[in-house]
């Protein structure tokens, strides 16, 4: 188990550090060309690389990080009961939507995200909607006490709280990522919030809807009991990634996407985990430890 939770925080960390190293590239290397000469060659062939691969290491390493922080705390069987919906709906969503423009508009992948699967999706964006899905799904679904006080209600309100977190990390990071120095998507017809159509959200609702309840279908007669510092990596993963979002976004000039983000994304996020957190904690035995000490000293009298 040790070596587990190393491994998981070493993916964290370069998770992290993978998107920290991204924005200096997107946003200082390549608007400053000048400035990969000041580097020495060392400096200049990790700076190529980077640019060049950046985007598949951040998503590969989120993937793994969450992998192993699902596999270890909620065993193999829930892992997968989430991992393999969570991929595959999303990957046919995703290309349902480059070749026909349903659910999310018409649009297209370009290089810097990896292989494409059929030439069309590259192979690291099923990953994505793995792990912030997870993580997304995790803090709705304990912050609503869905496995304490199990009912109907509850479950979809975990799911479509899940999705909600889920898609305003997209309000935030779509507008950047296809518009910016380094586009890895573009939009065949630009649409209305900033460069992207109303669909789009539609089609991520949708989908992160849809393979959250195929989990909790799956999750129903298990109870899944995250307490206190195990919520620690769903809230620390899910910050990360909206704040590379709210960097781009801001660089490129968008503000207002983010705002709408931390008031349906972070802020629901933070309020969820802090309730989990706050129903977790510990009950004071005080009161039991004087009825003891109590008992002992009529015990010593008689």
């Amino acid at each position: 188990m040790k070596q587990l939770v190393i491994a998981e925080r070493v993916c964290l960390i370069g998770h992290i550090a993978s998107m920290v190293f991204g924005l200096v590239g997107i946003l200082l290397v390549i608007p400053h060309p000048e400035l990969i000469l000041n580097l020495s060659q060392a400096g200049e062939t990790a700076m190529q690389w980077g640019l060049a691969g950046g985007g598949v290491v951040y998503m590969i390493l989120g993937a793994a990080a969450v992998a192993v922080y699902a596999y270890r705390t909620l065993g193999l069987r829930l892992w997968l009961a989430f991992m393999l919906p969570s991929i595959f709906i999303s990957l046919s969503s995703e290309l349902l939507g480059t070749s026909t423009g349903f659910p999310f508009g018409h649009y297209s992948y370009l290089s810097g995200l990896g292989y494409k699967i059929a030439g069309l999706v590259p192979f690291t964006i099923p990953l994505s909607w793995f792990y912030l899905g997870c993580v997304s799904y995790l803090l709705a679904r304990a912050g609503l006490e869905v496995d304490k006080k199990p009912s109907w209600l509850r479950h979809v309100g975990a799911v479509a709280l899940g999705a909600l977190l889920l898609t305003s990390w997209d309000f935030v990071l779509d507008p950047a990522m296809s518009q910016t120095a380094l586009p890895f998507w573009y939009w065949h017809k630009p649409g209305a919030f900033f460069g992207m159509p109303y669909q789009n959200f539609a089609g991520w609702l949708g989908t992160g809807c849809t393979f959250m309840t195929v989990a909790a279908l799956l999750w129903r007669n298990t109870p899944i009991k995250l307490q206190g510092r195990q919520l620690h990596l769903p809230l620390i993963v899910y910050l990360s990634n909206f704040a590379f979002a709210a960097v781009m976004s801001l660089a490129s000039g968008f503000p207002i996407p983010v705002l709408l983000g931390l008031l349906f994304g972070t802020t629901p996020a933070v309020l969820l985990w802090w309730k989990a957190q706050s129903e977790s904690a510990p009950v004071s035995v005080e009161p039991t430890t004087k009825q003891i000490q109590a008992q002992q000293v009529r015990v010593v009298l008689k």
